[in-house]
């Protein structure tokens, strides 16, 4: 089969690299030292490499048969434009995202009827070089439908378990996508304004008050909107993904770093954003948003 990967960070690699193992592997990515580095070497994780084809020109994805995009939110729009009106409708389209609005950002850039995908996941790795990563702890899939068929929601499964990955499909993909928005909203912006990895949240008492009051601030919201979440305590969920995690800088932290815009708006604002559909206040939601858009702005200017 002939997968297309946009985005190349520690995520797109290891599905990548995973997926190369039977399938033809194209990694858009606008970066040139990752695509001479995947000429060269290939994708690498845990040191393994394995053959795939690394370009900066969308219209060598136009014929791919699923196309997985792992860009941050911020970026949907613009790396998904060129592919407009080019994908055949058989064509899988699998977010595996941060955040809420992707589904509606992919939508816009695409038009049309798509066969859309949309998944969570808990895997978890680290960028250690150029389209290189060192995989950090398993974790699970789970995928539902954004506009595709139960039957192509399931062909993307059955890929990414022949892959090696633990992957199913849920009827509803809300609880899972609200789940991880839940955990990104209690980790990201904390250990991101620290300037420390995800571990800061356990370690530190003050964050970890931090943490634990958005997170329960979000599960609050999605209670409100009778989404029904994968976990009966939201902090004991965070706790889990910040033990698997903790020696890692969230990709917040990375985009904080590198004076670029973050996913804010689409995690802690997404919460934001359904408290006020719902009526339920987000105040910590809504000062972390603040603060990590306060500090885009300090870095921007530096």
């Amino acid at each position: 089969m002939r997968i297309g990967i946009v985005g190349s960070g520690a995520l797109g690699t290891l599905f990548g690299q995973r997926l190369a193992a039977s399938n033809e592997v194209v990694l858009l990515e606008r970066k040139r030292e990752v695509v001479a580095a995947v000429e060269r070497e290939g994708l690498r994780v845990d040191g393994e490499a394995r053959a795939a084809h690394a370009t900066g020109e969308p219209r060598e994805l136009f014929g791919v048969q699923v196309l997985f995009v792992f860009v941050r939110a911020t970026d949907t729009l613009r790396a998904l434009r060129p592919f407009a009106a080019q994908l055949s409708p058989a064509t899988a389209i699998v977010s595996l995202q941060n955040g809420l609005g992707n589904e509606e950002a992919i939508k816009t850039s695409l038009g049309g009827m798509i066969s859309l995908v949309i998944g969570a996941t808990t895997e978890s790795a680290l960028t250690v070089g150029p389209a290189e990563t060192r995989r950090v702890g398993e974790g699970n899939t789970v995928l539902g439908s954004a506009g595709a068929s139960p039957d192509t929601v399931n062909r993307v499964v059955r890929l990414l378990v022949d892959a090696g990955f633990r992957a199913s499909a849920a009827y509803d993909i809300r609880p899972h996508l609200w789940g991880k928005l839940i955990a990104n909203a209690a980790i990201n912006p904390v250990a991101a304004l620290l300037d420390r990895p995800n571990g800061v949240v356990l370690t530190d008492p003050h964050a970890g008050d931090v943490a634990r009051s958005l997170a329960q601030e979000a599960a609050t919201v999605a209670n409100a909107m009778r989404i029904p979440l994968p976990f009966s305590d939201p902090w004991s969920y965070v706790r889990t993904i910040v033990e698997q995690t903790s020696e890692l800088d969230n990709s917040m932290l990375y985009d904080l770093r590198a004076g670029a815009p973050t996913e804010v708006d689409f995690i802690n604002g997404a919460v934001v954003s359904a408290g006020r559909r719902a009526a339920v206040p987000t105040p910590y939601n809504e000062t972390l948003t603040a603060l990590v858009k306060a500090r885009e702005a300090t870095r921007a200017h530096q």
